[in-house]
């Protein structure tokens, strides 16, 4: 049975993406990197559920989502960008198999790093961040989430590429298995994939051919 949460507040995270914070169902546990499903809980909503990651931690008092607006959809996340603090949704159970199995690169587009955002929070507060990276392609500069955290977290291990906005006279960079081998320094490590399943199968694909193995890689399956 889902289980019922409040909206607490939102607020702006990017042009097209809020932050929601949502009271958080009491003995409510999951994985960092894990998802859940999301109901509006009004008539004409209520039979529609979407999945998204939480970008807190179990341990945190709130529930907050990271929620991209696609108007050229069904209007789920334009409504729940609509909402107004005291709005009711409706929570599922927590799923997935993306979560932390040691250090390694996590590479991401768009909001598929809102997993690796949450597993970057917790290895913050454990102080080991040492001896990960994050490689995130964005179409802009103006679509990154929450590009200071990132960029205080890991440095300069912190890798941004833009397929649409760029320098002068340079072409967009798109993460293929050139831009890989230039960011890899062996193939030993963990690889963290998350993005539309498009990516995430090319992803997969540019890291097995150099040499990465099967069982090292976590995205969602």
């Amino acid at each position: 049975m889902p289980t019922p949460s409040t909206l607490l507040m939102s607020e702006i995270l990017t042009h097209d993406v809020q932050r929601l914070l949502l009271s958080k169902p009491e003995g409510m546990d999951w994985r960092p990197g894990q998802g859940i499903e999301v109901q509006i809980d009004a008539d004409e909503w209520r039979e529609e559920a979407r999945p998204f990651t939480p970008t807190s931690l179990p341990e945190d008092r709130i529930l907050e989502l990271s929620v991209k607006r696609y108007p050229e959809h069904d209007g789920f996340t334009v409504a729940l960008h609509g909402l107004r603090p005291g709005a009711q949704l409706l929570l599922g159970d927590p799923f997935g198999s993306i979560g932390y199995q040691g250090p390694g690169t996590f590479i991401a587009a768009g909001t598929g790093v809102t997993p690796f955002l949450a597993i970057l929070r917790k290895l913050a507060l454990q102080e080991s961040l040492e001896g990960h990276q994050l490689l995130l392609t964005n179409k802009s500069e103006q679509d990154v989430i929450c590009r200071e955290e990132l960029q205080h977290y890991l440095g300069e291990r912190c890798v941004l590429t833009f397929t649409h906005e760029h320098d002068p006279g340079q072409e967009g960079r798109h993460i293929d298995a050139t831009f890989l081998s230039a960011h890899i320094d062996t193939p030993d490590q963990i690889f963290y994939v998350c993005g539309p399943q498009g990516f995430v199968e090319s992803i997969n694909a540019h890291l097995l051919s150099l040499g990465v193995h099967p069982n090292s890689l976590v995205y969602e399956r």
